[in-house]
Formats: C-alpha cells, structure tokens, sequence
C-alpha cells in the first residue's frame, strides 16, 4: 500500500482518511437553513441567525456563516466585495440584460442547491433551457466539485448547444475546465453579478418547486432513493406539469411544437402566447 500511494502521489494519511460524519445537530440546522433560504433568499447570515435563535437554536453567527458557505448559500442583494473567486479563474460578464428570449437553446443556466437526506446531505446540479423551462440535464452528488458539474454539462450538450451559457460566480463555474469546454464550443459565457442570484432566475424557480414538490414531501433517507425520486419528479416536470409562464404548457410541449414548426409541420400556435420569457 505505501508503494501504491507513493506512484499515485498521494499520503498514506490522506489514503487512510475517512471524513467524520456531521453531527445530528450540525445536519439540524443545515437542514433549517435550507428550508428558511428558499423561503427568504435575501437572508444574509446575520438574518439567518436572528431567525434561527427564534426557532430556539442556541447558535452564533460565525458557525451559521460557516455552513452557508458549505451549502452554496449567498443573500441574492447586492453588497460589498466581502468574499473573493478563485484568483486564477476569470469572471466573465452578465450577457442577459434587456435581452428577450424567443427561441430554444438561445440561453442555458446552471446552478447547485442543497439537498436534505435524513441522515446527511447531497448537492443537486442542473442545466435548464431558459425558452422552454425544460431541465436538460442534471446529476446529484454528495461533493460540490466542478467533476460533477462537468458531468452534467455534457449530458445536456447531448441534447444541442446553446448561444449562452448563464453561471454564477462559484469556483465550480469559473474553473478552467468548465469555462474551456463551452469556449471549445464556441458557446458565449454569462455569469451573474456578485450575491444577485435573480440573475440567474429560471434555476431559482426550478429550485424552489423541486424542493417544495418534492424533496420536502419525500423526506429522501439516502442518495439513492433521492436519486430514484429526482428522476421520476424531472420526467414529471418536464412532461407532465404544465407552466403557468408557457400558458400552461409543458416544457416538453414547447420543445417538441417548436420542432415541429422547424420541420414545416402544421402546428396550432396558440401556446405560443405566453411570449418572451413568459
């Protein structure tokens, strides 16, 4: 074994680490913080850790700040320069303002967010064609690293190419890797503005029904039955539920007519109503 670790580069102590499991306290309040943020996004820390000593918890700021920033968690307002990117990864421009959406794969996003287990935690990611709603692609992984996110974006890129690509501003987006591969493609770069999460709105709502639709009405004990369960909620989301922001369409309704109106077929164009953007 110590001849393996040293042609793999590696310490035999790093090898023989097994990371600690959270305490049921720390998975407590990881899981209160997640539920009062999707409720109220523009809670800092400071507001998160008011509401939280209400519910009783006996908690202090630092502690609530530290597992904001483990769960991905920023207040969408904007504010000062109070936390830095990774100094080697470039920071590309907002591209969407003022910028109406009229057709598919005319603007992608991502985002990662928290996902409650009953003895942990998992990091879902996804990418959503911003016209039609639809989830292209998504995975859930119990690390928030750029692997995971890579992963996810090429499976989406299996289903076509967009003109932008809309991130935030985590290290995961901003990686060498993950910014190489949609310049590869020739696919323009977007990234919101600093603590401005509705720049990235369409994820935000995503998030917001996966939870409230599903993660919470499932109670999910592990990543597997998450896994089975986020399966069958995105075929639900994407064939089945209609959109009140597509007239009531589904996501894959607004894909498969716009297909059909490129190949010349008939198409009754009264979905078409709910305009840019919705």
């Amino acid at each position: 074994m110590s001849r393996q670790c040293v042609l793999a580069g590696v310490s035999r102590g790093s090898y023989y680490y097994r990371s600690a499991p959270e305490d049921a306290l720390t998975i407590d309040l990881m899981h209160r913080i997640d539920a009062l943020y999707t409720d109220y996004p523009f809670y800092g820390s400071r507001r998160m850790t008011a509401a939280l000593r209400r519910l009783g918890y006996r908690i202090n700021r630092k502690r609530i700040r530290g597992l904001m920033a483990k769960m991905g968690l920023e207040a969408i307002y904007p504010k000062p320069n109070t936390s830095q990117s990774h100094p080697e990864h470039r920071i590309y421009p907002y591209l969407l303002n003022d910028l109406a959406i009229e057709r598919p794969n005319q603007v992608w996003s991502t985002d990662i967010t928290y996902v409650r287990l009953a003895q942990g935690f998992a990091y879902l990611v996804a990418v959503i064609d911003w016209y039609s709603r639809k989830v292209l692609a998504w995975l859930l992984s119990n690390t928030m690293d750029t692997g995971f996110c890579l992963d996810c974006l090429e499976a989406a890129l299996r289903h076509g190419q967009p003109e932008v690509f809309n991130t935030d501003q985590g290290s995961q987006f901003t990686s060498r890797e993950f910014t190489g591969r949609l310049l590869d493609a020739g696919i323009q770069i977007s990234m919101d503005g600093r603590g401005r999460a509705l720049d990235n709105v369409f994820v935000e709502r995503l998030w917001r029904s996966v939870k409230y639709e599903n993660i919470y009405v499932k109670g999910y004990e592990t990543m597997t039955e998450a896994k089975t369960g986020l399966t069958e909620y995105f075929l639900f989301y994407n064939e089945m539920r209609p959109h009140q922001g597509l007239n009531y369409a589904t996501p894959h309704e607004v894909a498969w007519r716009l297909a059909a109106m490129a190949r010349g077929g008939p198409v009754d164009k009264a979905w078409m109503s709910f305009g840019p953007c919705g």
